[in-house]
């Protein structure tokens, strides 16, 4: 009698692919929503891990088994210092490409700023009145306003280094692109919170690049079953039998590689509750390989990717829930218990 032939699932999705490292630390927002709000107001923010602990609440999620009663959450703590728009970028809309820059605008930044740190060729528009005025004339002309975004890293207590990160945000609601770029050019050289970017109980997308790993096989990086001990395999039993004709396409089959240091979004992540003193949430001894917050902080429900210090962006959602509460919750418990 022939043997069968096994088969075996997939392993691994491809919609990941390729897996390889990060371009880039802060990672940049490929999609903004849509949003219908009354005044006009940034889409994103950039905000930096400290660590996780845990929370007691009230559960406010409708049609659910603990609806009305004190459950146990799970947290993550960011910091989020005021962000500092060194610039105002205009995007045009060309059919068959997309959006494509048209002009911008920058500023002289605040010296703290120490923006030459972060941009060696930097140099601030020359004369900005006769910029804002071609702007102002070539409104008919863009489809996005977006302002650049400079964070202050010397307020974040978890962190030493003086370069700010920069990301470039886009700004939503208004009436029209007027008042979107009436916004964007007065709110230049000046400190935005995040408290006016989003509220307690609102769902975010959250953007950042995972925990590295390095090189891995087959066996940890795609779940491949390992090969039986007992036979005497010549090169090994974490290793796949075989790889497949190749020849002529993208192999599908698991291999070994880099994993982790990945660029990925958590869709609807909700935000518990928004403070200014750190010492709220910071647990005794400090959150482990961060310290202590020294700004404002932001709770978000349940995990996130990246180490502690990563830099987190926080977006509008993309896809909003539909039937969950947006109003912040009652939280009756905040663990301050040390986590070493």
């Amino acid at each position: 009698m022939a043997r069968r032939k096994t088969h075996a699932p997939r392993r691994g999705s491809l919609g990941f692919r390729p897996r390889k490292r990060a371009s880039r630390l802060v990672p940049r927002v490929r999609s903004w929503p849509q949003v219908s709000l009354e005044k006009p107001q940034l889409l994103g923010f950039l905000a930096y891990k400290a660590g996780m602990t845990h929370i007691f609440m009230i559960d406010d999620r409708p049609n659910t088994p603990t609806y009305g009663k004190e459950i146990f959450v799970p947290v993550t703590i960011l910091e989020a210092p005021p962000v500092i728009p060194i610039a105002v970028r205009a995007y045009k809309l060309v059919p068959g490409y997309g959006y494509l820059t048209l002009g911008d605008l920058w500023i002289e930044p605040p010296k703290e700023l120490e923006i030459w740190r972060k941009i060696s060729t930097y140099s601030p528009t020359k004369n900005i009145e006769a910029r804002e005025k071609w702007l102002r004339d070539n409104i008919d002309k863009i489809a996005r306003v977006t302002v650049i975004v400079a964070t202050q890293p010397k307020l974040v207590g978890g962190l030493s280094k003086k370069k700010p990160d920069l990301l470039e945000v886009a700004i939503g609601g208004g009436q029209s692109l007027e008042e979107q770029l009436d916004y964007a050019l007065k709110i230049l050289g000046k400190e935005v919170e995040v408290q006016s970017v989003f509220k307690e109980g609102q769902y975010v997308d959250v953007i950042g690049v995972t925990k590295g790993k390095g090189f891995q096989g087959v066996v940890k990086r795609f779940g491949v079953k390992e090969l039986p001990r007992w036979h005497k395999h010549r090169k090994g039993s974490r290793r796949i039998g075989s790889r497949s004709p190749t020849i002529g396409a993208l192999s599908e089959v698991p291999q070994a590689g880099q994993m982790g240091f990945h660029r990925r979004t958590e869709y609807n992540k909700r935000i518990l509750k928004i403070g200014d003193n750190g010492y709220e949430v910071t647990p005794a001894g400090g959150f482990p390989h961060y310290g202590v917050i020294r700004s404002t902080w932001v709770m978000l429900h349940g995990t996130i990717m990246g180490p502690p210090e990563r830099p987190i962006v926080l977006r509008w959602p993309v896809r909003p829930p539909v039937g969950l509460p947006q109003e912040p919750p009652k939280i009756t418990y905040i663990s301050l218990e040390s986590k070493i």
